[in-house]
């Protein structure tokens, strides 16, 4: 809620231009009243709205946040609406000829008249001092904005500046550099251009060195991270390509134990199932007609001598190797 909206502010800086629309309103106030319509009255009691309640809003919110200078500009600028419209209507009353209350002590009348024309001289004199004061603070600024534009167009790096850093009163402007420092000659080549500007009797004030710094510690932090990021990614690419390498020696692995042959196991089962086999042994046979290779899994199967039906025997065997060993082809010798 205390949000200073361009409204409210222009209502604590009053000045001469206030005092013509009080005489506006004034007038519009008195040629309301002096018809015969009822509905004129709308249009006086407007008029007197629209200029004695908005600076006595301004002056309250003044005094609720505890800014003095906001009630003061405010309960000035209702001083000059209150005396212009009354002198406004004071002279059309005149001008129009409408009956006056006669004092009966023609000095007293004299003399308030006087206090009268005194007051709204000094108000009226006010309004000007303070439109001339802030004529010459906007021409201040412009002047000084107008500097800090040729600034940054001739390379330097500045922060955008705010209000204060504008003062009139104190007659410097402060501006912050950023990125590259400003040697003492070009700080002297600016300082003496402030009069081109109309900024004679300005200080020039820049602050710079602690922006530079910090800038500087954020590049070298840039560029370590930048390194960082570079190892980073060459060491995921190393395990990408290690992870890659052990995938396929995995696969390898896994090829390779699919064609082996548990042998311990298939070798005590045998002696289960044939308890004429003396010994077994096992290899792979690798055969090739010059076009391809081929791998062929050879049994070596020794019988007791006292084997009964040995030949039926190892047709049993090389049956069960096969359907065992789940393989199409299959060499068992026998001896």
């Amino acid at each position: 809620f205390r949000n200073e909206t361009p409204e409210l502010l222009a209502r604590t800086s009053p000045d001469v231009r206030d005092v013509f629309i009080a005489i506006a309103g004034g007038l519009a106030l008195i040629i309301a009243i002096s018809r015969r319509t009822k509905q004129t009255n709308t249009i006086a009691g407007v008029a007197i709205a629209t200029a004695l309640m908005p600076p006595l809003c301004t002056a309250g919110y003044g005094l609720a946040i505890g800014n003095l200078s906001y009630f003061g500009g405010s309960m000035f600028l209702f001083s000059i609406n209150t005396i212009f419209i009354a002198l406004a209507a004071f002279v059309i009353v005149k001008f129009l000829k409408f009956p006056m209350f006669k004092y009966l002590d023609s000095a007293k009348r004299k003399k308030i008249a006087r206090m009268a024309s005194f007051i709204a001289f000094l108000v009226f004199a006010g309004s000007i001092y303070l439109f001339f004061n802030l004529f010459k603070i906007n021409q201040f600024k412009q002047s000084a904005e107008n500097l800090i534009a040729d600034l940054k167009k001739s390379g330097i790096s500045i922060i955008d500046e705010k209000d204060e850093d504008l003062n009139y009163n104190n007659k410097t402007i402060k501006i912050y550099v950023y990125g590259k420092k400003l040697s003492p000659e070009e700080i002297n080549y600016w300082t003496a251009k402030l009069s081109k500007y109309g900024l004679k009797e300005t200080k020039l004030i820049i602050e710079q060195g602690v922006d530079s710094d910090l800038i500087h510690d954020v590049q070298n932090l840039t560029e370590l991270y930048e390194q960082n990021q570079k190892l980073i990614s060459t060491r995921d690419e190393s395990l990408k390509e290690k992870e890659d390498k052990i995938k396929l020696l995995e696969t390898e692995l896994n090829k390779f134990y699919a064609h082996q042959i548990p042998f311990v196991q298939i070798s005590k089962e045998a002696l289960i199932n044939y308890s004429g086999l003396k010994q077994l042994s096992y290899s792979k046979l690798y055969k090739t007609n010059f076009k391809k290779v081929d791998t062929i899994t050879v049994f070596n199967a020794e019988w007791y001598a006292a084997v009964k039906n040995k030949r039926q025997e190892e047709i049993r065997l090389k049956k069960w190797l096969k359907t065992r060993l789940n393989l199409d082809t299959l060499v068992v010798n026998n001896r």
